[in-house]
């Protein structure tokens, strides 16, 4: 009788194991529970964070509706309809497409009047494209000038931005210049004609038109040519108009291209028209030697053309720079000229180089003796040729007995 309303341990042990069971369980439910609760709180805060950051961004980036406006009346250029674009380029065809840049895709189009146009569209996800489209609207606009391309106009409607401009048919310097086949279409006459041409596109640039401009991405891929490969200097977007007696300008935004940008501009921020020379200089090379300058490999013991360039002429060996395609020794003394100019064009220094309107007195042999070049920008410095520059630069040395003696450069 004793033991009757006792229950039995076994019992006991299973039921209190099935409370602790229980216990774990809902514990664990919590602890669950409170991690993905906590997950999905820090997910959203991080959607609702990101969405602020990208609006404010936004609000950086793109210009409102007014100051667009202003530019676009500024400009005072044509306006295109978009129906008219769209029907120019058949809704933007593939087969139409001639290219794509930072800015966005180009295309070629025919206008109802039969005119050929080239529609750089601005691509509706790039901000900086954007910033880059008005300045082009702002820049180019008020310039005009034979080796120049000329914007035809615009189209601004909802998201599309575009730019029209005359259309190049022979596409850009490059297309031909590092092509093994299309190159041969250039001989050295040509070449010349196509360096003079871009030489007097800079100095209206920097001297002769209204505005003071400094170009900031002038390289081959930004020289187009015509129907009789006349070359026209394109791509403003980069630009930057100098006001009254501004000489230079710093920026924290380096824009460009490598191989292209100056020393002082690359590292500091720092540019000038001496950056465009600098640019112009390696231009120069390049179309004397037909190579890109960043075509060079370490098997080749330099890093670039100007390296080359510039080791070559301490060697006195400046034909291993020329082009085969324009390897004439009737071209020879006019050839080396070039590269020496180009050389002058791509000193280390800024100071050092000259400007675009004694480039080309120095072009057209108005000034006949060349100083020696210093050292290149961006040239591999070793020991022999730093003494072998500093010889040069105390004596007078000939090239094919062409006299080159020190000039101080305007």
């Amino acid at each position: 009788m004793g033991n009757v309303g006792r229950v039995p341990n076994d019992e006991c042990d299973v039921y209190e194991n099935r409370t602790t069971s229980m216990k774990v369980i809902i514990g664990l439910t919590v602890v669950v529970g409170a991690i993905i609760s906590a997950i999905c709180v820090f997910c959203m805060w991080r959607r609702i964070t990101d969405y602020r950051e990208r609006k404010k961004r936004s609000k950086k980036i793109l210009p409102d509706e007014s100051m667009m406006q202003d530019g676009l009346n500024q400009a005072k250029l044509p306006l295109l309809s978009l129906p008219e674009l769209v029907a120019a380029t058949n809704n933007f065809d593939i087969a139409n497409k001639l290219g794509q840049g930072g800015f966005g895709p180009v295309y070629k189009g025919r206008l109802a009047d039969g005119q050929e146009i080239a529609v750089k569209r601005l691509s509706r996800a790039s901000g900086q494209g954007l910033e880059e489209f008005m300045n082009e609207v702002v820049v180019i606009s008020k310039l005009q000038h034979r080796n120049l391309v000329r914007l035809l106009g615009c189209c601004v409607e909802g998201e599309e931005k575009m730019l029209v401009y005359e259309y190049m048919p022979n596409k850009s310097l490059d297309a031909f210049l590092f092509d093994p086949l299309r190159k041969q279409l250039l001989d050295w006459n040509k070449r010349f004609d196509i360096v003079d041409g871009i030489c007097r596109g800079l100095l209206y640039l920097h001297r002769d038109s209204r505005l003071k401009i400094i170009h900031r991405d002038l390289k081959a891929s930004n020289i187009l040519l015509d129907g009789n490969l006349n070359p026209k200097i394109s791509d403003f977007g980069m630009a930057r108009i100098f006001g009254g007696n501004e000489d230079q300008a710093n920026t924290r935004r380096v824009v460009g291209t490598y191989g292209y940008m100056s020393p002082e501009y690359a590292i500091q921020g720092r540019f000038s028209e001496k950056s465009d020379v600098f640019s112009f200089g390696v231009l120069l090379l390049e179309i004397a030697s037909g190579r890109k300058n960043t075509s060079f490999y370490d098997s080749e013991q330099v890093s670039s053309l100007i390296g080359f360039a510039w080791n070559s002429w301490n060697e006195g060996n400046i034909g291993a720079i020329v082009d085969p395609v324009i390897s004439n020794p009737s071209f020879e003394v006019e050839v080396f000229r070039c590269i020496h100019i180009g050389l002058l064009c791509v000193q280390e220094l800024a100071r050092d180089r000259p400007t675009i309107s004694t480039v080309i007195s120095m072009l057209n042999s108005e000034i006949v003796d060349l100083p020696a070049p210093k050292q290149s920008a961006f040239a591999e410095r070793l020991g022999y040729l730093d003494k072998e520059s500093s010889k040069q630069n105390k004596q007078r040395c000939s090239i094919n007995n062409v006299s080159i003696t020190a000039l101080e450069a305007r």
